[in-house]
């Protein structure tokens, strides 16, 4: 396999080489339907003519967040081979049968993949799929930038996951996404974000939108990674950074009793300490909970699925915790 950032000759991940100065495309296989089709991830390969690093962009790792997915198929058609700098590895969909199912799991075997990498290659499909990532896509890139929004169950206020603990191997690229909020976080495990920073690679994830498609998220991922490309030296141009940065924490409240869900406060919107966030009624009308601000913050999710069980997430409450100057 060629080491990543060396362009000098053809770049290669899983099946898919790529010459200096081109483009590819094919599929990193995983395993084989039930009805024989082989399953995999899309992979889409720009190759630069001069040196630089390699960058992969992946969506699509929940299958019901759509703009991400398309904000990398637009990022790599935009990018020139000839003008490129390294080599940008564009996944469009890591998930194909959670979009498939257009769900947030796979439609397989009902696992969330971003929750159980580093994955096991032994195991359900979903735990192949995410061995797979680890095995072979990680040690072909040099940094991930890793595209969601809030899925069809709520919206997000656009930010940038920088995982704590490895603060300075990612805030560089985290600041170059440009979204104010930086959640300084990430502490559940078994993120293709995680697993890609313990292997000593710049990772960060990029959150906005949700609920349904919309350009203007997709508009919004575009404009991250290429000014991300830009940091990294890989495109020409003035990196944008901010004067300043919020950083948050996020916890996420959930529901104890079942309900229907009508939400107070949206994604982005500040709010004080008792400030209502949210209620759950019954089909009566009648109150069964409120859902309150812990503390001054901001709110960073919000639920759009009305149908709520007990325990699911309704909100996401973020507590600011500082600024950050580049």
């Amino acid at each position: 396999m060629t080491v990543a950032g060396d362009t000098t000759t053809a770049y290669t991940i899983g099946p898919v080489t790529c010459a200096p100065g081109e483009r590819a495309e094919g599929l990193i296989p995983v395993g084989v339907s039930s009805y024989g089709v082989e399953l995999g991830m899309p992979v889409i390969v720009v190759n630069g003519t001069a040196p630089g690093p390699v960058l992969c962009v992946d969506g699509g790792v929940h299958g019901d967040e759509y703009d991400g997915m398309e904000a990398v198929r637009r990022v790599v058609a935009e990018t020139d081979p000839a003008t490129l700098r390294g080599t940008l590895v564009g996944i469009p969909c890591v998930n194909t049968p959670a979009f498939e199912a257009a769900a947030r799991a796979s439609g397989l075997d009902h696992a969330n993949l971003n929750r159980i990498f580093p994955g096991d290659p032994d195991g359900s499909f979903s735990l192949r799929l995410a061995a797979t990532f680890v095995e072979q896509v990680i040690p072909a890139v040099d940094a991930l930038v890793d595209l969601h929004t809030g899925g069809t169950f709520g919206e997000i206020a656009p930010l940038t996951i920088v995982q704590g603990g490895y603060e300075d191997l990612a805030t560089p690229i985290g600041l170059a996404a440009g979204h104010e909020l930086i959640w300084k976080g990430g502490s559940w495990g078994g993120t293709a974000r995680l697993s890609t920073l313990q292997a000593g690679k710049p990772a960060i994830t990029i959150e906005a939108g949700g609920g349904t498609y919309r350009e203007g998220t997709v508009d919004l991922h575009v404009g991250s990674v290429r000014n991300i490309m830009r940091r990294l030296e890989m495109i020409d141009g003035e990196v944008a950074l901010r004067d300043h940065y919020t950083e948050v924490t996020g916890t996420f409240a959930r529901s104890a009793a079942g309900g229907f869900f009508l939400g107070h406060a949206g994604p982005g919107d500040q709010c004080k300490a008792g400030d209502l966030l949210g209620r759950i009624v019954d089909h009566y009308g009648r109150v069964l909970e409120e859902v309150r601000a812990p503390e001054d913050g901001i709110v960073l999710w919000q639920r759009r699925i009305r149908t709520v069980r007990p325990g699911d997430e309704v909100v996401i409450f973020g507590a600011v915790r500082g600024e950050i100057r580049p």
